[in-house]
């Protein structure tokens, strides 16, 4: 009998194609509800008391049931906690809120803006021909419309603040950077991770390099230790120094522009400088990482690409660097540090 019993025993759900399905579907919904959520600052409105869906609808300017829809979905994935018809934070829901020290809520809430749905509806355009669906947008692209657009510019440089809030402090604890002498930040936006670097490395210097606009957003931030220069590392000459640090930058890009954004770094840089890139490193275990969803995001909106550590290691070579080591950090990115070869 008890044969039998294991005979027709229900399959494995998480093996079961249909569940393999419908989760992964699913996820695109549980994206969705991240991104309104972050939008309408519930997590904000949120503090040690549990609230219910209708009390966190009044402060918002949510409906009420559309709201306990949202929050039991996202607390089926361990955003925010369900119970007694009241919600609580958890570790995650806590990171949406805006006083949180590595808060994401600015990062998470560009996932759900008017312009990304937009993108996403040309996806089909993307796989099609391997171009971003920001050029159905903008034929001069992703970077064109953050230029053109005073506002988008803002809600860009507020997310990528937000995104590099767990990346900085990882980044920091991870390498040490105290005989670094002068370190360029090359396509560093706003500095958040320069002026963090700068701050603790004591005898480090450091200059931030961006499109005059950028610039320009960024110029309360200069210092006697930290100065500002603008220009276009397609067009430009970069600064002469010992240390040169990307982050975030090379996946931007195709391998046609990303070879020409290195190998303006290695024109500039002494024989004795350093790259520092911090990206994303895609593992070459099969299975699920974050690493390979924002691969995606940079085929949609950029063009650009999350890369392997083979093909970090190839792409530094073609432009005369060796690479030296990757020192992994305790966020997504990790530290490839190369040498002039």
């Amino acid at each position: 009998m008890a044969a039998s019993d294991d005979h027709h025993a229900a399959p494995d759900r998480q093996t079961r194609p249909f569940d393999t399905l419908t989760a992964a579907l699913g996820g695109l919904f549980v994206g969705h509800c991240l991104a309104s959520v972050a939008r309408f600052g519930v997590a904000d409105a949120l503090d040690d008391t549990p609230r219910t869906a209708q009390e966190l609808a009044e402060a918002t300017g949510a409906d009420p049931e559309a709201l306990s829809r949202v929050l039991r979905l996202l607390a089926a994935h361990g955003v925010f906690a369900a119970g007694d018809d009241r919600f609580t934070h958890t570790g995650a829901s806590r990171m949406l809120r805006s006083d949180h020290p590595q808060s994401w809520r600015d990062f998470v809430a560009t996932f759900g803006t008017e312009r990304t749905a937009r993108q996403l509806g040309y996806f089909d355009y993307s796989l099609q021909t391997g171009l971003p669906a920001t050029n159905k947008l903008n034929p001069d692209g992703f970077f064109a419309i953050l230029q053109s657009d005073p506002e988008a510019g803002r809600v860009f440089d507020a997310a990528m603040v937000s995104k590099a809030r767990i990346q900085v402090a990882s980044v920091l604890a991870a390498y040490d950077f105290s005989d670094c002498g002068t370190i360029a930040d090359i396509g560093g936006g706003q500095g958040h991770l320069l002026r963090a670097v700068v701050d603790a490395a004591e005898r480090t210097t450091g200059i931030l390099f961006d499109l005059p606009p950028v610039i320009e957003r960024a110029a309360e931030i200069a210092s006697d230790r930290l100065t500002l220069q603008a220009g276009d590392f397609f067009k430009d000459p970069l600064p002469v120094c010992d240390t040169y640090m990307l982050m975030d930058v090379i996946h931007d890009w195709d391998v046609e522009r990303a070879t020409a954004i290195l190998a303006a770094v290695r024109k500039a840089a002494p024989p004795y400088a350093r790259l520092l890139l911090v990206e994303s490193v895609i593992p070459d275990a099969p299975g699920p990482d974050w690493s390979k969803a924002m691969d995606i995001v940079m085929l949609v909106h950029t063009g650009g690409r999350q890369r392997t550590h083979s093909e970090h290691e190839s792409l530094l070579q073609t432009c005369g660097f060796r690479l030296e080591r990757v020192v992994a950090t305790t966020s997504d990115v990790s530290i490839l540090e190369a040498v002039c070869a």
